[in-house]
């Protein structure tokens, strides 16, 4: 079972990420931190108490949970920051280097327009990338 995490960023600079619907599952899990990794990884310890909770309980918990993230912007930028510099995202998107700094310090937000832009030019450079092969 899929389920879809979202992970944005709050106005006090903190992270956040929780399900996105719990319609199929019984329960709810939330991560906080400072930090995106930090968030995440306190979400994955809110999975793993809820499931020794519901083996307290003898309920069962899905064994094949899975999860899928969905970040806001200024979320994957700063995750992605250590790998991924902002002046290789302008070349890469098209999208100013000091515009894409102030969506990962909260100073602006993208539109729709923009993220979409961002997002399609990530999802096409990771289908390039998919294809390399060394010899």
């Amino acid at each position: 079972m899929k389920a879809i995490v979202i992970i944005e960023r709050g106005n006090d600079g903190t992270y956040d990420a929780y399900l996105e619907s719990t319609e199929k599952l019984s329960f709810g899990l939330l991560g906080q931190g400072k930090t995106v990794k930090e968030t995440m990884d306190d979400f994955i310890n809110s999975r793993d108490e809820m499931k020794a909770y519901y083996a307290a309980e003898n309920k069962p918990f899905p064994e094949d949970l899975e999860f899928e993230y969905k970040y806001d912007v200024p979320s994957f930028l700063s995750y992605y920051s250590k790998v991924l510099s902002l002046a290789g995202l302008q070349r890469l998107t098209g999208v100013n280097q000091g515009q894409l700094s102030h969506y990962v310090t909260g100073h602006r937000k993208p539109s729709p327009k923009t993220a979409e832009k961002i997002e399609k030019a990530l999802h096409n450079f990771a289908n390039e990338i998919s294809q390399v092969h060394f010899v």
